[in-house]
């Protein structure tokens, strides 16, 4: 009657043991697996064009520029002093701020940590460690369509 006894409360024991072990799994998973899914985001499903048109010929004049939007990202378009347009990514490479033309620089300028791109897009002063992405620039009648580099 002993060795029942005693494998009685080792049963009881081993269930208890893998109750909780899947008590504790389970109550682990249920806080790190919400943890997880917000530091990951999810993919954009969202296409993302290749084209978009970007504003009429005779709205922008010259050493002027303009934010334009290029799927869910801000582009800029810029009629230069000499009067070629040209397209970039609105997004400052240092910490995605939406940059502008200043006319007084007549270049690309970040507000946030005063970030300067001349008019090729290169960063040539303050923090932005890259060069801005540059974008094709056509027309169609009087339409300015920009599209990515490919």
């Amino acid at each position: 009657m002993g060795k029942n006894v005693n494998k009685s409360k080792r049963s009881r024991r081993n269930f208890l043991k893998y109750f909780l072990g899947g008590s504790f799994a389970a109550f682990a998973f249920s806080v790190i697996y919400p943890v997880v899914k917000f530091l990951i985001p999810p993919k954009s499903s969202e296409p993302i064009p290749t084209s978009v048109m970007a504003g009429m010929v005779g709205e922008l004049k010259s050493n002027s520029g303009k934010i334009f939007k290029f799927g869910n990202k801000p582009g800029i378009l810029i009629n230069t002093p000499q009067g070629e347009l040209r397209a970039f990514t609105a997004i400052c490479t240092h910490l995605d701020c939406t940059v502008q033309y200043r006319e007084d620089f007549q270049h690309i300028w970040c507000a946030c940590h005063n970030g300067h791109y001349n008019l090729n897009g290169i960063n040539i002063a303050g923090p932005p460690p890259r060069p801005l992405t540059q974008y094709n620039v056509s027309l169609k009648e009087d339409q300015i369509f920009v599209s990515k580099v490919s």
